[in-house]
């Protein structure tokens, strides 16, 4: 059976601390999701709109099937940035034909989830037209939003976050009955174990609440200096601080945004000059670790060994939070209105440039060491290199925002130098869009000499190695003519520098792409070149690259016929590769030779083949990659003598492909269960289900690399009745994406359970108690010789579950078409 793994229905960041004085506003929100789909929660910076909407997410799983999922949008700049981080947060690959967000409206079109979008305010406009698209096309999709002001989406109900209620008056209520008061007392003794609470004390803490408006991040800061300092004092100094605020109509006399501001200084004048340093460096990271903080923050006069010292004092201070653990390396964030707050006082000091420039230098290093191990030729243990990738990925938000710096800058060479590096992390990780878009920006830009002193690749070579990647990630877009054109100008420019690593990358894209533009005419073109890919990566002894071009001599044989000779391209290929234990390209090899293995009929080869780059591509979470392998198990299955296991695996790959949002998986795996379904005589199914697949390749453009591999017509599926199969098919083409894989699911789990054996005895009885009400009423409409689509119309359900119940008759009744029905209903009365 294909081991499966019960997915996750949440990503939420477990919460570091308590929520205090909202549970009414959780009360009211909740009904609230219970009937709009589009929640904005508004309100001043530090007013608590995050957290209140992350506890609300969290009480609010129980409503939602397919889950509560956040996306955190407080550092994206562009459509594409809001599209690629929500399509993360959900585990939707990117399609390479299509706009991301078209796969991710595609993906959640018949998902029950809650998305929660934080921290929208940089970007409001595109996640108005991201909302707005999610809204229309997925009737069971709901959004909770935050910022400050609403996103005037359709239906939108926008609840504005107040602050913490506080005394009315210093001889009011009890202090500890206001949510403020309680708050305060909470961080104070987070801070100081034994803190006192004292009339004084409370007296002074009411005091503070009243000062700050109630704004819960002011409140924690006031707090987090109970420590060092009595509530009178910390009364004293905001009372001096926000004298200095300005007025404004609020009810103590500040907009809440210059109170904060105001409280967010005070705390800072407290620190010492080597902690108000670190801070203020600390500004331009969307989020850090230690190792991260000591590389570019450690200068004058910050020395490196004091840094984590510095971090925990800040930390105490509440003016920086835990986020989470990765690698087993803590990572911290800044507050936004606190970042805000050093992000001048950094400008300010006149090192913003060259804290800047420490920390693009960081992520040069961080993306080059990605670039030369991923895919080197060394032979290096397969987890230590995965590491580079995974040290990437966690590093993803400070790598685009140094290469937002850099695009702001004008510093062209250091965007290049990036992109360049990421090109792995790009490519495998299916960030197609956002990879092109960075990659054409820089490009772009004039400029970009090398500075003296710099010993980095020179900038033809930089700007030759971009155009090759840059063609390597418009390949999966079908972008062809674009591809082979920058492939043929970033070879020149590469050869003329001598990287001959690019070179062979772009000769090896030039040769599939010769056989993709042009058909079958252009084979020996192709041949040449790949020929031309090895010789020169030999030379260069450039063992990825070598074993680059045997995998596509490798396919260039096996589509003209010569598997032989294609088997030992791809063995010498798999040899270069475990040498290395380079599992990535491992799989990918042994993916494409358990296709021709296939294709030439050696399912033994084809069944070994996929199952290794199976388990290779789950474990990397390539799951294109693992889908196309799931079916291609599933496939072969039958003729290895086990159908239930052929389902248990399409099964899967339809599931993922379906989840992950990935058209030409779902086509795959349901032209794969039409070819199963039609060996076990299910002819209407097997014509439905390769219909729908027909369709759905048509409207997704699905006609180049990645497509499914076997041709679609009414002829793959075993005939009916003259006219019924194109009927069935006709039906297949009809259905919605959602109803096609219903369809398909469906099928697959009724073919896992054991057929019933058919009564040969015309006169036998008709089992009543074998069939369900309903489908003892579809059977007879069935027998009046109505389609699928008639009789969804009249008993008003989806089509797709009248074949849900028709694959249950054929089943419990050991029928293979609905032609057995209508005869055994004719000899037979179904209703009672």
């Amino acid at each position: 059976m294909a081991p499966q793994t019960a997915p996750a229905r949440q990503n939420l960041p477990v919460e570091s601390d308590s929520l205090i004085g909202r549970d009414r506003d959780l009360s009211d929100l909740l009904r609230l999701l219970e009937a709009d789909r589009v929640l904005t929660l508004t309100g001043a910076d530090g007013v608590g709109k995050s957290r209140l909407a992350l506890r609300l997410a969290a009480q609010a799983t129980a409503l939602f099937s397919d889950g509560v999922w956040l996306a955190a949008l407080a550092d994206s700049a562009t459509r594409a940035e809001v599209a690629t981080r929500i399509c993360g947060a959900l585990g939707i690959t990117e399609e390479g034909r299509r706009d991301p967000l078209e796969t991710l409206c595609d993906a959640l079109r018949g998902r029950r989830l809650l998305l929660v979008l934080d921290g929208v305010d940089g970007v409001a406009e595109h996640v108005t037209e991201v909302g707005a698209r999610l809204v229309a096309s997925c009737p069971e999709v709901s959004l909770l939003t935050t910022g400050r002001a609403s996103l005037r989406i359709a239906g939108e109900t926008v609840w504005r976050v107040p602050p913490l209620p506080v005394p009315p008056s210093a001889e009011g209520a009890e202090p500890a009955a206001d949510g403020a008061v309680r708050l305060f007392l909470d961080r104070a003794r987070a801070a100081v174990g034994d803190y006192a609470e004292t009339p004084e004390e409370l007296a002074a803490a009411k005091r503070i609440c009243r000062r700050v408006d109630g704004i819960p991040l002011a409140v924690e800061l006031a707090a987090a200096w109970a420590g060092h300092l009595g509530a009178e004092a910390i009364d004293a100094g905001l009372a001096a601080a926000l004298k200095g605020a300005g007025t404004g109509d609020q009810r103590n006399g500040h907009p809440r945004s210059r109170v904060l501001d105001a409280v967010v200084g005070w705390s800072c004048s407290l620190l010492s000059d080597p902690e108000r340093a670190l801070l203020r460096r600390l500004s331009v990271f969307p989020n850090w670790c230690l190792e991260l903080a000591e590389q570019v923050c450690a200068d004058a006069p910050l020395a490196e060994a004091d840094v984590l010292d510095l971090l925990s004092a800040l930390l105490d201070r509440s003016l920086i939070t835990l986020t989470g653990e990765h690698q087993n390396r803590v990572r911290y964030r800044l507050p936004g209105p606190v970042r805000e707050h050093a992000c001048a006082r950094l400008a300010e000091s006149g090192e913003q440039e060259a804290v800047h420039a420490r920390h693009t230098g960081r992520m040069i290093a961080l993306a080059e060491d990605l670039g030369g191990v991923a895919l080197s030729s060394r032979a290096m243990p397969w987890s230590e290199r995965y590491a580079y990738w995974d040290r990437a990925w966690a590093e993803y938000d400070n790598l685009r925002a140094a290469l937002h710096w850099s695009a702001r800058q004008g510093r062209v060479r250091d965007g290049l130098r990036i992109c360049a590096g990421l090109r792995p992390l790009w490519f495998t990780g299916c960030r197609f869009t956002e990879g092109q878009e960075w990659a054409a920006a820089f490009l772009a830009m004039d400029g970009g000499s090398q500075p003296a002193g710099d010993d980095g690749p020179g900038t033809d070579a930089l700007r030759g190695k971009v155009m090759v990647h840059q063609a390597e990630l418009s390949w999966p877009r079908n972008r062809f003519d674009d591809a082979a054109a920058q492939a043929g100008e970033g070879a020149e420019l590469c050869r003329s520098a001598g990287d001959l690593g690019s070179v062979c990358l772009a000769k090896a894209l030039l040769a599939m792409l010769a056989t993709v533009r042009g058909g079958t005419e252009t084979d020996p073109q192709a041949h040449r070149i790949a020929d031309e890919v090895l010789e020169l990566a030999r030379s260069a002894g450039d063992l990825w690259h070598e074993a680059i071009a045997l995998n596509v001599q490798g396919a260039l044989a096996a589509r003209t016929g010569a598997f032989a000779e294609a088997e030992g391209r791809f063995n010498t290929a798999l040899m270069i590769m475990r040498g290395m234990d380079h599992r990535w390209g491992v799989g990918t090899t042994l993916t494409v030779q358990g296709t021709v293995a296939e294709a030439q009929g050696d399912v033994q080869t084809a069944d070994r083949c996929y199952r290794e780059a199976m388990d290779i591509h789950r474990t990397i979470g390539a799951f294109p990659e693992l889908a196309a392998c799931l079916a291609g198990v599933g496939r072969i299955a039958p003729r290895l003598g086990s159908v239930a296991q052929a389902y248990d695996y399409l099964g899967e790959s339809l599931q993922l492909s379906h989840t992950t949002g990935q058209r030409d998986g779902i086509a795959d795996a349901l032209v794969s269960i039409a070819g199963v379904a039609a060996g076990q005589g299910m002819a209407a199914e097997s014509a439905r289900c390769a219909g729908a697949a027909s369709a759905l390749l048509e409207n997704a453009g699905g006609t180049g690399p990645g497509s499914p591999r076997f041709p679609l017509s009414v002829d793959t599926t075993s005939p009916g009745a003259p006219g019924e199969g194109r009927a069935w098919w006709e039906e297949g083409r009809g259905l919605a994406l959602e109803e096609a894989v219903e369809l398909a699911s469906n099928v697959a789990e009724s073919g896992r359970m054991p057929r019933a054996r058919p009564d040969p005895s015309p006169s036998s009885a008709p089992p009543r108690a074998a069939l369900t009400p309903r489908e003892q009423q579809i059977a007879e409409l069935v027998g009046e010789g109505r389609s699928n689509r008639a009789i969804a119309d009249g008993l008003v359900i989806a089509p797709a579950t009248v074949a849900r119940h028709v694959a249950n008759i054929n089943r419990k009744m050991g029928f293979n078409s609905r032609r057995q029905i209508s005869s055994w209903v004719s000899r037979h009365s179904v209703s009672s």
